[in-house]
């Protein structure tokens, strides 16, 4: 036994390692099936986005998705004391939830200003197309003012997607017009624009100090300097009467008495039956705060999403989500979540999903946030005595639940209000549980990064053998490709060396045959020459002997006819003599 709590005490102090050690960032467990659908709905606090900082206060927002189509936008403003929030004209809805501090909320609706005191605790919802701004007030132990907000449409006016943004910077707006238009449409001098216009853009968060709070105007002109960035007001009264401000008042969830008490905590729900401003509106505001060891019981609305900021301490919550069949009767693996919540996270549960938030026994858990559908939304508690089961058939509910009907007795057995219920160590054990799933899922994805791994190493080996089966086929093929190149090469070799061979025995045959026929055509022609020699010789003889008389007549008929040539001369010759004589 002492063995067995000794290795007891060292799990349990192992889990706690794990879970010091652990990444605040990551502080959710769920099965990962569908990323889009198993992401949790959280929001750590450091996530936040910044809009606007400055030495005089912050501005950072949230956008949390529901996992079914819903978005909702979310603005935390915190402004040191004396300090201002510059006008905005608001797109959307804001209803918002003061954390800490005093200040005046001012907005211009339907040409009427409203000015709005409020401290820690006050509700209020500002309509779409008013212009508001926000005033801190001097406080002696410097504690800010923080705002929280949540930017939406009213139930007859278009989705948030239609519009851009929550809202934009009245000064903007109206530097954006040429200087003519500004001229003519305030009818003031030109050096007045010119001013305006190239005055440095301010702030969203300036010091103010409105001096005389009686005096509206004074304040007001005050305002007007910070939201221009110029030395004065734009134009002036022209002597005409101020308008009479008018003085809103908050409801205050602090004020009222809680919807549920106990020793182990208070739940508040606020809704347009309890504050008329909220009319119009699908958002109301909630409430919780949990002592030290408390849980609020497992309930779900059926119309309502809660989105929730925790205000003070730390937690753990665990949702359940509903199981929904897929094609081929599949279910969703991701059955539900369990995450840790501290001061400033921004968690989100959707309607249908049942839920349970437990403090821890070191510390107690609040959490304020907004609620929609809220009017005609009733939260359905699993146990009590306004539990759902109650009104049910007990043998139905046995075999929902696959339970003896002894079971279901005791189950439903008379009991006092189960809302806020004591939960000693509930949080711990449920941190506990989330350690040993991070463990788990830590070893699921080491054993899925494994199966990977070996997965991609048995993939590149199929691959490399796939390559090398390539490669060697592609040599073989090579191989024999060279062999009949080869082979083919030999065959070309074999049949030109027979045909040179042929052509040479052709050539040689074709020269002895020339040889022999030479040789017949010499002989043909020595045969021939001798018999025309031998023929040839009695014709020469003939010849000869018919040729000497010819030769002979010849000669004789030259000789005469050179005599008669130097005979001719001889007379010639003399006949020229004797003319030479004469002479």
């Amino acid at each position: 036994m002492a063995t067995s709590a000794w290795s007891s005490h060292i799990s349990s102090l192992s889990l706690v390692v794990v879970l010091l050690l652990w990444p605040s960032s990551f502080p959710t467990v769920a099965a990962r099936v569908d990323e889009d659908i198993c992401a949790v709905p959280l929001v750590k606090r450091e996530n936040r986005k910044t809009i606007a900082s400055s030495d005089y206060g912050t501005i950072s927002a949230v956008d949390v998705d529901d996992r079914y189509g819903g978005s909702y936008h979310l603005q935390f403003f915190t402004l040191e004391p004396q300090s201002l929030l510059i006008p905005l004209h608001l797109h959307v809805d804001m209803v918002f939830y003061v954390h800490s501090g005093r200040g005046t909320v001012s907005w211009v609706s339907d040409g009427e200003t409203i000015d709005l005191e409020v401290k820690r605790g006050d509700i209020y919802r500002i309509g779409s197309g008013s212009v508001f701004y926000v005033r801190s007030h001097p406080d002696p132990l410097r504690q800010k003012l923080r705002i929280h907000a949540i930017f939406t449409t009213s139930t007859s006016e278009a989705s948030p997607e239609a519009l851009v943004g929550a809202y934009s910077n009245l000064a903007d707006l109206v530097r954006g017009f040429d200087e003519g238009v500004l001229r003519m449409g305030f009818r003031v001098s030109e050096e007045v624009i010119s001013g305006l216009k190239s005055a440095e853009r301010p702030l969203s968060i300036v010091p103010f100090t409105a001096g005389n709070e009686t005096d509206g105007a004074g304040w007001k002109e005050g305002i007007f300097e910070a939201l221009m960035g110029v030395g004065r007001p734009l134009g002036s009264d022209n002597g005409k009467k101020k308008k009479e401000k008018t003085k809103g008042k908050a409801f205050n969830i602090l004020d009222v008495e809680p919807d549920v008490q106990n020793c182990n905590g208070q739940s508040i729900a606020v809704t347009d039956k309890e504050f008329h401003a909220l009319k119009g509106s699908d958002v109301g505001v909630f409430m919780v705060n949990l002592t030290k060891g408390s849980m609020m019981g497992p309930h779900w609305n059926p119309r309502a999403t809660e989105i929730a900021i925790v205000t003070h301490g730390e937690g753990m919550v665990q949702v359940v989500l509903p199981r929904v069949a897929s094609s081929g009767e599949r279910t969703r693996e991701c059955l539900s979540w369990r995450f840790r919540v501290r001061e400033g996270d921004v968690f989100l549960v959707s309607r249908y999903h049942a839920m349970a938030q437990m403090s821890f026994n070191n510390g107690s858990l609040s959490f304020v946030g907004f609620s929609t559908k809220v009017r005609k939304n009733r939260p359905q508690f699993l146990a009590g005595k306004r539990s759902v089961l109650q009104t049910l058939d007990r043998d139905i509910l046995a075999l929902s639940l696959g339970v003896s009907n002894t079971t279901v007795d005791k189950l439903l057995a008379p009991q006092g209000e189960a809302i806020m219920l004591d939960c000693t160590s509930c949080a711990e054990q449920e941190w506990e549980r989330m350690a040993e799933d991070i463990e788990k899922q830590r070893r699921r994805e080491e054993e899925e990064a494994r199966r990977k791994e070996e997965e991609e190493a048995r993939r590149r080996e199929e691959e490399e053998a796939e390559v090398r089966k390539r490669e060697e086929e592609e040599e073989e093929r090579r191989r024999e490709e060279e062999e009949e190149e080869e082979a083919e090469a030999r065959k070309r070799e074999e049949e030109e060396e027979a045909r040179r061979r042929e052509e040479e025995e052709e050539a040689e045959a074709r020269k002895r045959e020339e040889e022999e026929e030479a040789e017949t055509r010499k002989r043909e022609e020595q045969e021939s020459r001798r018999r025309e020699e031998e023929e040839e010789g009695p014709r020469r003889e003939e010849e000869q002997m018919e040729e000497e008389p010819r030769r002979k007549r010849e000669e004789e008929e030259t000789e005469r006819w050179e005599e008669e040539q130097r005979r001719r001369q001889q007379e010639e010759d003399g006949e020229t003599f004797a003319l030479r004589k004469v002479a």
